[in-house]
Order: C-alpha cells, then structure tokens, then sequence
C-alpha cells in the first residue's frame, strides 16, 4: 500500500512540474495581456469609487423585482455574497485542475487571458453606464440617513487610490447599471460552459446564475434592471468577443505517426519496435466511419478501394 501511495504520489509530482514549466513558459508569453487585465480590475475599482463621491442618495425608485420577491433584510444580505464567492472560488480552483489531472483542456494561462478580455470589455460597459446616469442606491448604507450613502471629499490622492480597501469596496454605492457580481459569474459560468467538461456542472451554473440574479434583487443590492441589462449585455460580450480572439489550442489532440503507402517494409518495422521516425511524419490523426484521415485526406485503402 504504502509502495502504491508513493509511486502515485511521485507521478504526481512529476505532471506537477511538467505542467509548471509549460505554464511559466506561456506565461513569459502572455504576461502583458495579464498584467493588462489586472491593472483594467484596479481601474475599474477606481471607477466605482469615484462615482461614490458623486452619489446623492434619495427614495427607493419603484422596481418590479422589489415587489415579486421579499426583501431579506440586512441580517441574511451575506446570502448573495456567499453564492457569489462560491462560484469565484470554485471557478478559479477549475482554472488550476491542469496541474493535478490527467485529463486536460485548458492551459491555465491562456484561460485566464481569455476570461480577462471578457471582464474587461464587460466593464468598460458598466463604467460608462453608471457614470452616464446616477441613481440613488437600493443598498441598506446607500439609502438616505446611512452615514455611508455620501462620502466627504478625499483629504490626499492616496485616499482615492487605495479604495479604502476593504470597506470601501463592499459599502460602495452608485455604481449600479449594470451587476458587477453578474458580470463575473455569467463569464465564468460561459468560460466553464465551453470548456469545462462536466455536463452536471454547467447546468449548475446556470441555475446558480439565476439564484444569484434573484438574490441580488431581494438583498435590495440592486435594481431589477441592473441585472437584466447584465445578462444580455454579457452574455453578448462574450459572444462576440469570443468570435474575434484566437482559438484556445486543443490538449486533447493526440499526435500520431502517419504511415505512407510508399513507406519500405524496414521503415515501418522501425516504427512498430519504437524506433526513430521522421518528426515530419507526426500529425494529428481521427476517424471517420472507421476511416484514417491524415492532414484532411480520407485513406480508403483500408476498404479495399
């Protein structure tokens, strides 16, 4: 037992490594375009601050999702955000599957290249919304008589620019159309629809999406209409952006040698005991009604033709 533990142990430390270095080399590729999304997710953070000194709180607009479903109450407003760092977590755990499972589709860098262009299309979008109108937040400390609804004038730059992080962030208030929260979990929830590989889970993220839209309203976080416009908006975002960026490259594509008609019976003894082949003769093969198909050319020599 102990011999099996080690020995699966060791295999596992050695895709470990095998799929760090293959990840820090896509890495020293495509680290701009990370840095690029990460500095876009602090911009927009600023964003949403700075409309918070513009923010002028008043009566609660009527909204149809106010009615239908019951307000929660700030006691259970914790609710929305616990499905919603669910899903955050979870899906960043998914990201990182490559480096311990056999089985892989993704690159761990690429994806999150992919999903940050999603992001920040997305909240280009928002920003310009919410700076475009302000309307006075549904949110508990965003309501008139809440100390937090109205923030005093900065005393230094360095105020502005820290976000008075934490606090700052979760009692913001004006940045309403359209969901930040629905921004990220419509594009994790799309990213693992197209590449995930479990059935079961992507139904589940769709039906925990619409647990988090209506969440959202009942802990009065937002108007109806902020999550409604997310969910086109995203979903559209996404579509199209997803149109125009470079494919994802296939991990699953298993690399086979091709056999020529001409090939000399003592090459082809070579390639049966396992020796040298010309790397020219690697290329991706499948089937087709149980004929090879070799660079896109159907071999009909197996029926007899």
């Amino acid at each position: 037992m102990n011999l099996y533990i080690r020995r699966e142990a060791s295999k596992l430390w050695k895709s470990v490594c095998s799929e760090i270095i293959t990840e820090i080399g896509l890495l020293a590729e495509n680290w701009k375009y990370l840095l690029a999304g990460l500095l876009c997710q602090y911009i927009h953070g600023l964003a949403a601050r700075g409309v918070h000194y513009i923010h002028r709180p008043g009566p609660t607009l009527q909204d149809s999702g106010f009615f239908v479903l019951p307000e929660l109450g700030q006691d259970k407003a914790y609710i929305s955000e616990t499905v919603f760092t669910c899903v955050f977590v979870s899906f960043f755990l998914w990201t990182f599957h490559p480096f311990i499972v056999k089985s892989k589709k993704i690159y761990t860098v690429l994806i999150w290249c992919r999903v940050l262009a999603f992001l920040v299309a997305c909240q280009f979008l928002r920003v310009i919304t919410f700076y475009s109108t302000q309307l006075p937040g549904p949110n508990y400390h965003c309501r008139e008589g809440s100390e937090l609804a109205r923030l005093p004038r900065p005393h230094n730059v360095r105020e502005v620019l820290l976000l008075n992080f934490p606090r700052g962030v979760i009692y913001g208030c004006g940045d309403l159309i359209f969901s930040s929260h629905m921004i990220f979990t419509l594009v994790f929830v799309r990213t693992y629809q197209k590449y995930g590989s479990k059935r079961f889970i992507k139904l589940l993220g769709w039906v925990i999406a619409i647990l988090q839209s209506l969440l959202i309203i009942a802990s009065r976080k937002h108007y109806t209409v902020d999550v409604v416009v997310a969910w086109y908006t995203v979903n559209l975002v996404v579509f199209f952006l997803d149109k125009k960026l470079p494919e994802l490259p296939d991990r699953t594509t298993v690399l086979l040698p091709v056999v020529s008609k001409d090939r000399s019976k003592e090459e082809n003894h070579k390639l049966v005991n396992g020796n040298n082949v010309d790397p020219a003769d690697w290329r991706p093969r499948a089937q087709v009604n149980g004929k090879e198909i070799n660079g896109g050319h159907t071999d009909n020599t197996t029926n007899g033709t």
